[in-house]
């Protein structure tokens, strides 16, 4: 399947307002592109997506939503939105600043992922939607769990993918040196760039760096081995076929961002500390970790799934490495189905 990234004609649109973000700083005039599908009224789920994903889930998330799957549009009114300050149509940093003919570029204030989830929350008021199961990986992982400490009344269901309780000092670390990559190149600019002339090589190498550790080294040794053309290795060529396309379809002002939110990741931020933030979720939670995952260790997940009172742990066995998560997708959509039928048997008893 082709997957095409950012608003098309499928997209919906919702604004919800001028958005104080957890630093204080405000964003005005807050748009969110999100797509749905199934009936309003049935059981609802929130998709959340990882760092360059977007709305379109039935696309990055083929064979785990849709009719009879995991996520079963069948059975369940299902939202995914694009998340604040990505590139997809939600507001970002390419976006025009209000009332100003200028895109908000380096500008665009710090965000966190409890932004993110106060923008969906909102986008949910909008669709009036009061409680729903809030899935995510990686990125919407972290989503999912704020959603589970920050607003437990409206989660009926928690299933959390490859993400820990805090970003670790080993990702914070990578996603600085992604971060350096882009602002190494010449062309950056100090984040003021023209349209069309983005840090081409710079966010390249970002991506290069960040799909090494998207996998893990038994997953490269048998796709790859030391395989030649005699010129490269095809692992050189996969990875620069993955940061051209990343280049093609993601704004480098929106990769800082984000990849900055996640540093910030910490339920216990405010809330004394990780256990007591964990021990306060009350929804039936499932937490999913992958055994060859080296961003995100299983021993987050296991610690996350200890400390949530309501937590059941499944460990995905496969070689994919952190990304397992959207390529295993039989799997996932039997762990996240049998999650979500818990639900429907809880709300019809």
């Amino acid at each position: 399947m082709t997957i095409t990234y950012g608003p098309d004609e499928r997209t919906l649109w919702a604004a919800v307002g001028d958005v104080t973000l957890e630093s204080g700083a405000v964003i005005d005039d807050v748009r969110v592109a999100y797509r749905t599908w199934g009936t309003p009224g049935e059981p609802a789920v929130l998709l959340c997506h990882a760092l360059t994903g977007d709305a379109n889930a039935d696309e990055w998330w083929g064979g785990v939503v849709g009719p009879g799957l995991g996520v079963d549009t069948d059975q369940s009114f299902v939202i995914s939105s694009n998340v604040l300050g990505s590139c997809y149509g939600t507001t970002g940093p390419a976006d025009l600043r209000s009332g100003t003919d200028l895109n908000w570029g380096p500008e665009f204030p710090d965000i966190t992922i409890r932004d993110m989830v106060e923008v969906q929350s909102r986008l949910l008021d909008a669709l009036g939607v009061e409680t729903a199961a809030v899935v995510g990986g990686s990125m919407g992982g972290m989503q999912a769990l704020e959603w589970a400490v920050a607003l437990p009344e409206r989660v009926d269901s928690l299933i959390v993918i490859a993400a820990g309780a805090t970003h670790s000092p080993w990702c914070i670390g990578l996603g600085e040196a992604q971060r350096l990559a882009i602002e190494g190149d010449a062309a950056w600019l100090g984040g003021r760039y023209p349209a069309g002339k983005q840090p081409e090589r710079g966010l390249a190498l970002a991506r290069k760096i960040a799909m090494v550790s998207y996998r893990s080294p038994e997953s490269f040794r048998d796709r790859f081995g030391r395989d030649s053309d005699g010129e490269d290795f095809a692992v050189q060529r996969y990875l620069r076929h993955h940061g051209a396309e990343l280049v093609r379809r993601f704004d480098a002002n929106a990769y800082l961002t984000l990849t900055r939110a996640m540093d910030t990741h910490d339920v216990g931020r405010a809330r004394g500390g990780v256990p007591a933030a964990l021990r306060s979720i009350s929804a039936p939670t499932t937490v999913v970790g992958i055994t060859s995952d080296v961003l995100y260790p299983t021993d987050e997940q296991r610690e996350v799934a200890a400390l949530i009172p309501t937590a059941e742990y499944i460990e995905l066995d496969a070689p994919d490495g952190h990304d397992a998560f959207l390529i295993e997708t039989s799997s996932m959509s039997q762990i996240i189905g049998t999650a979500l039928g818990r639900r429907q048997r809880r709300r019809a008893a």
